[in-house]
Parts: C-alpha cells; sequence; structure tokens
C-alpha cells in the first residue's frame, strides 16, 4: 500500500514524535511502578566454575578493568572476578574522584598519563556514562618554598608532553572567586598550578560501566565471595580457595586496595607495603558555586562540587597503620579548619556525611605491578591515594602482565625488583598526601 500524501508539512513528523513521547511516557510510568522487578540486569550473578584460565581476586575498579581489558585486547575470557563483598564496594566507592596527571617523575608520568588518555575515550569505549568531567585541578601554593618547588614541577611536567600551567593569586581568583586570597590568612595563596585536562569521573559509574562490559564478553563476576587461601604447588600458583570452595586457575591477579599485605601473607611472602585509612565527606547540596577541583597538599585538603550539589571534601591518610573504614577525627578536623578559611562561604554548610578508605602505600608512595615470588601469581596494589585517577591505566598494564607474564615498557619501573635494586620512584610530594 502506498503512503498517504502528507500535505500538512511535519505534521505526520509531529505525529511520529508525539506517539514516541506518549510511549516514553507510558514506558516511565509503568517500570516507575515496578519497584525495579522488571529491569533488565547490567551483569550476571553467577556460581563460580569449577576452573578458569584467570582469577581476579577484587572486583573494584582496578580488577573489573583488568577483566575487561584481558577479554577485549588479549582474548582471554574465561575469567572470574571473585570479591568478599560487593561490586565497587570498596575502595572504588570510598574516594574523591580526583583524576589527573601531573606527576613529577618519568615513570609516574607515563602511566598516570597513559590512563589520562583511556579516560578521554571511557564512556565512548564501554558505552555507559562514566560522568567523565574535565573541569581542571588546580593545586594551591602556601609558601615561598612550595610556590618555586611547583614552577619546578610543572617545568618536569611539561617535558614529559602534559598540561600543565603555574597562577599568581589573582589569576586563582579569577577562576575561583569564592576563594579567600588575602595574604595574612594561615594558609595565604602564594599561586598554584593547575592541569585543565584534570577532572573528576562518577565512581560508581565506572565500576559499573567495565562490570557491564567484561559481563558482555563472557566474564564471571562473583559477589560475597571471600578468599581464604591459595592452592600453590611447589612455587606455583593452581587457584584459589574461597567460602564457596576451591577455584582452579591457570594464573590468578590480585587487585585488593587496602588488604594487599594481607592477601600476600596468605600466598607466603610480604609485601613492602602499609595500610591506613584515609578520610572524606561530603556537605549538604548547595547551588553550583566551585567549577574546578582545589587541592592542597600543605593543609591535605581537597575539594570539588558533585553534580548534585554537594561539596565533596578530602583530608590526608591517618598516621597509624588500620583496617577502619572511619578514622580519627583530628584529621577531617584539620582539614575543615583550613578549608573555612580559604573558602569562608563553606562556614554554614552542614556535613551530609563522612567516611573513610583503606589505602596500601609503598615506601616510595608508587605502586607495585609485579609478578611475584609464586609462579603465576600476580599482584597490582600500594596505589597510596592514587588508586581510582589510575584505574583505567592500571588495569590495562596489569591486564598486558598477566596475558603475556611480562611487564610491558609502562610497568617495568613498578615491579617488586625495585625494592631489591634501590631504584624507587619517589613520589610523596605528588602522591602520598591527596588525591
Amino acid at each position: 500500500m502506498n503512503a498517504p500524501v502528507n500535505s500538512g508539512g511535519n505534521s505526520g513528523m509531529r505525529g511520529l514524535r508525539g506517539g514516541k513521547q506518549r510511549y516514553s511516557i507510558l514506558s516511565l510510568a509503568r517500570n516507575a511502578l515496578s519497584h525495579h522487578e522488571n529491569w533488565q540486569r547490567a551483569w550476571r550473578s553467577p556460581e563460580p566454575k569449577p576452573a578458569y584460565d584467570v582469577v581476579i581476586v577484587g572486583a573494584g575498579g582496578h580488577g573489573l578493568a583488568t577483566a575487561y581489558y584481558l577479554a577485549s585486547r588479549h582474548g582471554i575470557r574465561n575469567i572470574a572476578v571473585i570479591d568478599k563483598g560487593w561490586l565497587g564496594g570498596g575502595n572504588t566507592g570510598r574516594n574523591t574522584t580526583i583524576i589527573r596527571s601531573n606527576y613529577l617523575w618519568d615513570e609516574s608520568a607515563a602511566i598516570y598519563e597513559h590512563s589520562m588518555k583511556l579516560w578521554e575515550g571511557l564512556s565512548q569505549e564501554l558505552n555507559f556514562n562514566t560522568m567523565f568531567s574535565q573541569r581542571g585541578v588546580l593545586t594551591l601554593a602556601h609558601s615561598e618554598h612550595e610556590r618555586r618547588e611547583m614552577t619546578r614541577r610543572v617545568e618536569a611536567i611539561r617535558l614529559n608532553g602534559i598540561d600543565s600551567d603555574v597562577l599568581n593569586p589573582a589569576q586563582i581568583k579569577q577562576i575561583v572567586p569564592i576563594i579567600d586570597t588575602d595574604p595574612r590568612l594561615r594558609y595565604p595563596v602564594m599561586g598554584g598550578f593547575i592541569q585543565r585536562r584534570g577532572g573528576t569521573a562518577r565512581h560508581d559509574a565506572v565500576a559499573w560501566g567495565y562490570a557491564r562490559a567484561a559481563d558482555d564478553m563472557g566474564v564471571d563476576i562473583i559477589q560475597n565471595c571471600a578468599v581464604t587461601g591459595f592452592l600453590i604447588d611447589n612455587g606455583v600458583v593452581k587457584g584459589v580457595e574461597t567460602e564457596k570452595g576451591a577455584i582452579r586457575a591457570g594464573k590468578v591477579a590480585c587487585v585488593v586496595a587496602g588488604h594487599a599485605g594481607v592477601v600476600a601473607d596468605m600466598a607466603g611472602f610480604r609485601l613492602p607495603i602499609t595500610s591506613r585509612p584515609l578520610q572524606a565527606l561530603v556537605s549538604e547540596p548547595i547551588k553550583p558555586i566551585l567549577d574546578v577541583v582545589i587541592m592542597s597538599n600543605a593543609v591535605h585538603m581537597y575539594v570539588s562540587q558533585s553534580d548534585k550539589g554537594e561539596m565533596v571534601l578530602g583530608a590526608g591518610a591517618d598516621s597509624y597503620n588500620g583496617y577502619t573504614q572511619r578514622g580519627s577525627l583530628t584529621v577531617p578536623e584539620g582539614m575543615l579548619a583550613a578549608a573555612v578559611e580559604l573558602f569562608p562561604v563553606f562556614s554554614r554548610l552542614q556535613m551530609l556525611r563522612s567516611w573513610g578508605g583503606i589505602v596500601d602505600t609503598c615506601p616510595d608512595a608508587s605502586p607495585v605491578i609485579s609478578k611475584t615470588p609464586v609462579s603465576n601469581l600476580y599482584f597490582n596494589c600500594g596505589w597510596g591515594t592514587g588508586g581510582f585517577k589510575a584505574t583505567p591505566g592500571s588495569g590495562h598494564v596489569f591486564a598486558d602482565l598477566i596475558a603475556r607474564d611480562a611487564p610491558n615498557k609502562i610497568a617495568v619501573p613498578f615491579t617488586l625488583d625495585r625494592f631489591s635494586g634501590g631504584y624507587l620512584i619517589d613520589e610523596h610530594g605528588a602522591a602520598g598526601v591527596a588525591h
């Protein structure tokens, strides 16, 4: 049958759009009343199989990214990602979501810039909105010494092809009108530097995006299944013991931020690593007043405003080792005192909630991406306070190590051999105290 002639201009198109609009409204109403029982699951919840090619311990961002890149880049899809809790329930969901690559040393710059480039195309690759926002990351200097050190750092960063610009107090005030630049402050703003490509992402969305993409390629994600030990025969790992029984594997990769030392002990070796609580909090939501990330290493404070309007404030790590997800009150108290001085408008905000994450830190504040004394057992840990920003790059290079049984050029500096060889990558100034 021939279609009727439309003599009413675009009225036919308007009718089509109206029909779609009515359908969308009806669909929205139906799903709103369904209490989610009719929603399609983003990933499966399978029982573990007896054996896999690779078992990844830790279903946080790094572990899920590793599984995704093993499947998508190396064609290894018989993979299980195991976690003692729920997907993304560890440090992936307990951070302040800051992303940057402006690190001092060449080795650090290489891996964080590799990660930044992956971030810039991640939503498209995963077909999942990670809410990556390149709003810029501005680091403040509060003394003449710190200002000069930042100038040196910027030149080193630029030599590695990473964007970075020095700012004076007037330029900072122009970017951040709510900041107090009075030179009589306890922490006067003497200058700073900015990476304009830096920013934030939605931490949950990153985990969900990698989980869905990995699941689509056949990866099993097994939650609420704690690993209790390793199957090791003549120095070669053969699998893991779990609360759901033994699971055999050709290779085992551990990405358990905060608990790497505990898990390594199960395998019979020690890691040069300490675990400490790192604290943060969010305020009640308010109208947009801050469209850039602010960091201050001197006062251990970093702040950004979420898309919901909350002020997200992070503090430094506690001075003691521990595995609590709370931390001591003195750390956020000191951070808030400095934050209110720098941003007087914050003084009337109500705190909505606070939390702590457990960070693994190596002696040089750089990560471990390495084979271990046990053959076919690999560890990715020690990211300190820089774990979230490294998620795509970490998973990408760790997948390469697992698939090839040898680190690639980016990962070579971060093997365990550096601690016996003495070639440390001292990033305490850029990574040890702030995101």
